[in-house]
């Protein structure tokens, strides 16, 4: 939860990865500084992934909820495997979305994106942050970082409000991005076999 009720998830993942893909790993006295920072600043659900690492977010975990913090937070964990694990799915440069037949369009919609961002008086990460959170209540947005000053940032993305009509202008958009969002090798949520939700009973 963060300000006026409103939830944020902190991907803690991101926070602790150990892999070189986001850059070298940082020490874990930050890590888990930037932890207490957002439980101190009313995020209290925490997303993880035993393969970051692999294996060493629950351990960082656990150090930075010890002294009864853990109990003032909720954790969720996804798991699954990749259908090829020799491909990274990280490769950023090899998605369809960043190729060449595609990039120039989905440049166009990224500077579209900030132009509303300069009129709303943010950042496009906190447009995008908004844009998820307005999706309605059954949806949350789980932004990652290793730095504080990202993670306030992030915040405040729980402060921008967003007109039907600019909710309608943004759906355009992201409607018109061009290319998959991953490479065909990687196991996504279409690979999934996720029950319908008129199956799920929340009692």
């Amino acid at each position: 939860m963060a300000s006026g009720g409103a939830v944020l998830r902190v991907l803690v993942a991101w926070a602790c990865l150990r892999s070189t893909v986001y850059g070298p790993p940082k020490p874990d006295a930050d890590m888990i500084n930037l932890i207490h920072h957002a439980v101190l600043n009313g995020i209290t659900f925490f997303d993880t992934f035993d393969v970051y690492g692999p294996r060493t977010n629950e351990i960082l975990l656990s150090k930075a909820l010890k002294d009864g913090v853990r109990d003032k937070v909720e954790l969720a964990t996804k798991f699954g495997h990749r259908i090829d694990a020799r491909v990274p799915i990280e490769v950023t440069h090899q998605y369809p979305r960043f190729q060449a037949e595609n990039l120039e369009q989905n440049n166009n919609l990224f500077n579209r994106v900030n132009e509303i961002a300069l009129k709303k008086g943010c950042t496009p990460s906190q447009l995008a942050l908004a844009w998820v959170h307005h999706q309605g209540t059954d949806v949350c947005p789980i932004p990652g970082t290793t730095k504080i000053q990202n993670l306030i940032q992030n915040i405040g993305a729980l402060s921008v409000k967003l007109t039907t009509e600019e909710m309608a202008e943004l759906e355009s958009i992201a409607d018109s991005v061009r290319g998959d969002r991953y490479l065909s090798t990687a196991s996504t949520y279409l690979n999934s076999d996720t029950p319908p939700l008129s199956s799920w009973n929340a009692k």
